[in-house]
């Protein structure tokens, strides 16, 4: 019976748990799934992360590359995200180029890095108009159930952190650049973005951490990135019901709950496998 309400009335039949104050899945409309975190895992990246939000699970690589700086940034490096969304991960995503969804994912991300001054892209420059590091940040979904953006910001941010570049220094001589892969170091983070979305139903019930399904049912869709200092650096609303000003404190006030959680947990990940080494 239920199933066949569920099916025929899904807006109602999750509407018949909200009014009780919960979800179809268990959990309480503040609630936050479980998230897992894995650090390292891929062998040929320079940082690697794999995170998991429930059952969204997503993979980042970076990839370090030796560039010249751009002629507008002539003392900087640049960081180049990319998110694709593969058919594997859910049957709502097709083959061939990437979707509307994903490129949308790729320039969310993009904003984040820079409003957020995760690095410092001036560390990134080797020689001031002649060399510099490019870090190419490949973040790959494996699983989609929802809340796409806050995944990927958490496996962005701990792959950064597990990211190591090679010792590079220039030839007075040549002008060549001389790379040593046997002396490596970290980069600095000089700040922790972490990002809290939120779907809205009926214009006024709010939920955390949205599934793919309530997603799909919701009246409007919200991501609040904060910083460690509780600095708002971006809030991401795509169309929709609009939020009142009461509402949207809120949903900051979550958000700097969550990034507060999740630093945490990047660091004890951080930590323990920079102890097991």
């Amino acid at each position: 019976m239920a199933a066949g309400f569920k099916t025929a009335e899904p807006l109602e039949y999750h509407r018949s748990f909200l009014k009780e104050n919960c979800r179809p899945d268990g959990r309480e409309l503040g609630d936050f799934r479980t998230t897992t975190l894995n650090i390292g895992s891929i062998s040929t990246a320079d940082g690697s992360a794999l995170v998991k939000v429930g059952n969204t699970t997503i993979i980042c690589g970076i990839k370090a590359e030796l560039a010249n700086p751009t002629v507008e940034a002539p003392g900087k490096g640049y960081i180049v995200p990319n998110v694709d969304l593969p058919p594997l991960c859910s049957s709502r995503f097709r083959p061939g180029p990437p979707s509307e969804q994903a490129q949308a994912a790729s320039q969310f991300i993009a904003d984040v890095i820079e409003s957020s001054e995760v690095i410092q892209t001036e560390e990134l420059c080797i020689d001031r108009a002649k060399l510099c590091w490019v870090l190419y940040c490949d973040i790959m979904c494996l699983d989609y159930d929802g809340n796409l953006l806050d995944a990927c910001i958490i496996a962005l941010l701990a792959a950064l952190k597990n990211t190591t570049l090679p010792e590079v220094t220039v030839g007075t001589e040549t002008s060549e650049p001389q790379v040593n892969i046997e002396k490596r170091k970290g980069l600095r983070i000089h700040k922790h973005p972490v990002a809290a979305s939120f779907c809205v139903f009926d214009d006024s019930i709010l939920v955390v951490d949205p599934t793919a399904e309530e997603e799909s049912l919701c009246s409007a869709q919200l991501t609040v990135v904060t910083d460690e200092e509780e600095r708002l650096c971006s809030v991401h609303k795509p169309g929709g019901t609009s939020l009142s000003g009461e509402k949207l404190q809120e949903c900051i006030r979550r958000a700097t709950g969550r990034q507060r959680e999740i630093q945490k947990l990047v660091h004890k990940v951080t930590q323990s496998v920079k102890t097991a080494e």
